[in-house]
């Protein structure tokens, strides 16, 4: 998995003369507020194969028809010939199909070897941050990691760092062991420098929040793209797509239904639901039991109980739905408490279709509905 990786954007002297329009592109990839690399960098990592750059950008080649991945073995096509998305669903949509030998649908479940090669330095660099200057020196692209952290896991790489280490503070405290010392071994010089960092992301001093507890997220590759899974030390209690556009909302939502932090990290509940759903993509698995949390209204409550009684395989309509709560004709109601499921997946709001049979709305795009549905349909007892 290790991997040397090499930079394939422009050096940042050479961003200066491009025109204006290349310039504007690249601060903003560089703030994390564009969805793609610049034109120039995706064309450069395609040209080399650049597997690092799997799942972060797919080409489309208007010649062919189909989209790959910037890994595919197949002959890089001429650059006035490629499109570019930052998802499949962008460029299925578009009119393009998956290519046979790269399988960009597919997914290993690992990330990059760059990013794989990044979290474990920092498992062995304990207490030492790196900062934005030191990822050079490891053969990563400063800007690369930020967008790649803030895509995948809804931080910046340094806000992952800070997050992680109060997380590994907590659990230290957790264990008795004393303030100071805890302090120091996530690398601060000061204990009042410690508490001040904890109390921004706990909301309360390390000493009162060695009872406390939090929501730890991770990400997991699937074939509809990266997942974040979330869970509380009793259940899981969120499974989002990482691209969704309302993932911010969700994350405040849930901020305030636990009033807990959420910072990087793991638990017996999310590594059983990772597992759950590698089984379930790969058709081993129909239902799921890892135990879940979903705090909401009394109607959202009544309808998000109403999706887990959906049979695998199986649909019903917004309007059938609504009846199955108790409240016929509140087909819009239903499909409003749909769209602000916290746990997607597990909690099926996939299952849910207009009455003439069309998908309807899905808050991590239809194609993605249309995934799952065909997923589950393909399972032999399902037929």
């Amino acid at each position: 998995m290790v991997s040397v990786w090499r930079c394939v954007h422009c050096p940042r002297s050479d961003i200066r003369a491009q025109n204006s329009v290349e310039a504007s592109q690249r601060r903003g990839y560089a703030d994390g507020m564009s969805t793609l690399p610049p034109k120039l960098e995706m064309q450069r990592a395609y040209q080399r194969n650049d597997a690092s750059y799997d799942g972060v950008f797919f080409l489309a080649v208007r010649t062919t028809g189909i989209f790959c991945r910037p890994s595919c073995p197949a002959r890089p096509p001429l650059p006035h010939n490629v499109e570019y998305f930052a998802t499949p669903g962008d460029a299925i949509m578009a009119g393009y199909r998956p290519c046979k030998r790269c399988r960009p649908l597919n997914t290993d479940g690992r990330p990059p070897a760059w990013v794989g090669r990044l979290l474990r330095h920092l498992d062995e660099q304990q207490g030492r941050r790196l900062r934005d200057c030191d990822l050079p020196t490891l053969n990563i692209d400063p800007y690369r990691a930020r967008r790649y952290f803030k895509e995948h896991y809804g931080m910046t790489f340094q806000a992952y760092q800070r997050a992680r280490q109060m997380g590994d503070a907590l659990t230290q405290l957790h264990a008795g062991d004393a303030t100071t010392s805890v302090g120091l071994a996530q690398g601060y010089s000061s204990d009042s420098g410690f508490r001040e960092a904890f109390q921004r992301i706990f909301g309360q001093t390390p000493g009162r929040a060695r009872q406390a507890s939090c929501i730890v997220t991770r990400t997991l590759e699937s074939p509809v793209g990266p997942l974040l899974v979330g869970a509380t030390d009793s259940a899981l209690c969120f499974l989002e797509f990482a691209d969704r556009r309302a993932l911010d909302t969700q994350f405040k939502t849930l901020r305030r239904c636990f009033d807990r932090p959420i910072i990087p990290g793991e638990n017996k509940h999310t590594t059983t639901a990772c597992r759950q759903l590698s089984e379930y993509f790969a058709g081993r698995r129909q239902s799921f039991d890892v135990p879940l949390d979903y705090p909401g209204t009394e109607f959202q409550h009544a309808v998000w109980s109403a999706l887990r009684r959906i049979p695998y395989g199986r649909t019903i309509s917004y309007e059938e739905l609504a009846r199955r709560v108790k409240r016929p004709g509140a087909q819009r109601a239903v499909g409003s408490a749909n769209g602000r499921n916290r746990i997607a997946i597990i909690i099926p709001c996939h299952r849910v279709v207009n009455k003439s049979g069309q998908l309807g709305g899905y808050g991590g795009g239809l194609w993605r509905k249309q995934f799952l549905l065909d997923l589950e349909h393909r399972t032999p007892a399902c037929r």
